[in-house]
């Protein structure tokens, strides 16, 4: 299935970053929600991109689906989780693209739990999930980054340890981590012409979302944020694809929200 003629629509209305043309893209978890956001709006760029994620169907649709722009967005099937299988589509991806410009570790799973439930397994899996991944994407595609002379690593983030929200202390306690992963790398890369930073969603309307959430619990949402309305994967893909660009060039070691003032 094509682009829609509302969808196509609303891309004209995007800003444009000429700095992004032609750039290689690397996403982790692309296949729908906030992932599938952000590889849409890096190949209505004119980037090329190439995205793993564990789901196969909604990966191929998405491909399908901007068929019609100049680089079509190049898919590698992948559990994050098993360290030799993520290893191995990270150096497909890569050799796809002929390296990489950009990374962005979207990828997570904010199943919810209780204290109670939680298992050493289950913990560790979670780490996986949710940060683990983050750290060996970004060391897969350091060769790649200084031989260009730089890149963009962008972190996904949650708002959800900042406000504390309940049945999530495993995922909230990786996603805090991601700030001190941005921090460190930032520092350690910054001389190599390495930026890295964190995007801090608020609650995203996704397919996923919306599931944990009733009528009366989107209200809600939109009562505790400053401004109405409810943020979709486009809103956060526009951050990204600022701080991916040159117009970003000077933004590192930094967390930036988009969270319509959520607290």
């Amino acid at each position: 299935m094509r682009m829609t003629e509302a969808q196509a629509t609303a891309a004209d209305k995007r800003a444009v970053f000429p700095s992004l043309a032609g750039k290689r893209v690397l996403v982790t978890g692309g296949a729908s929600g906030i992932g599938e956001g952000i590889v849409e709006a890096f190949a209505l760029q004119g980037a090329r991109v190439a995205f793993l994620d564990i789901q196969e169907e909604l990966s191929l649709a998405l491909v399908d689906r901007l068929a019609d722009v100049q680089f079509q967005p190049h898919f590698e099937h992948c559990d994050i989780t098993r360290n030799d299988a993520f290893a191995a589509a990270l150096q497909s991806a890569m050799e796809r693209l002929g390296g990489c410009d950009i990374l962005v570790n979207n990828a997570g799973n904010d199943d919810r739990h209780t204290i109670e439930e939680v298992t050493p397994d289950y913990w560790e899996d979670r780490m996986a999930v949710n940060v683990k991944h983050q750290f060996f994407a970004a060391q897969a595609v350091l060769p790649a980054m200084k031989e260009a002379g730089g890149g963009s690593i962008i972190n996904l983030g949650s708002i959800s340890w900042h406000i504390g929200l309940e049945n999530l202390v495993a995922y909230q306690t990786a996603k805090a981590a991601i700030e001190g992963l941005t921090r460190s790398l930032a520092r350690e890369l910054g001389r190599f012409g390495i930026r890295v930073n964190t995007v801090i969603p608020g609650n995203v309307q996704t397919p996923r979302q919306v599931q944990w959430y009733s009528p009366e619990g989107e209200a809600a949402i939109v009562a505790a944020q400053c401004l109405d309305g409810r943020i979709q994967p486009e809103h956060i893909a526009a951050m990204v694809m600022f701080l991916a660009s040159d117009d970003g060039r000077f933004c590192t070691a930094h967390n930036y929200w988009v969270d319509a003032g959520w607290r």
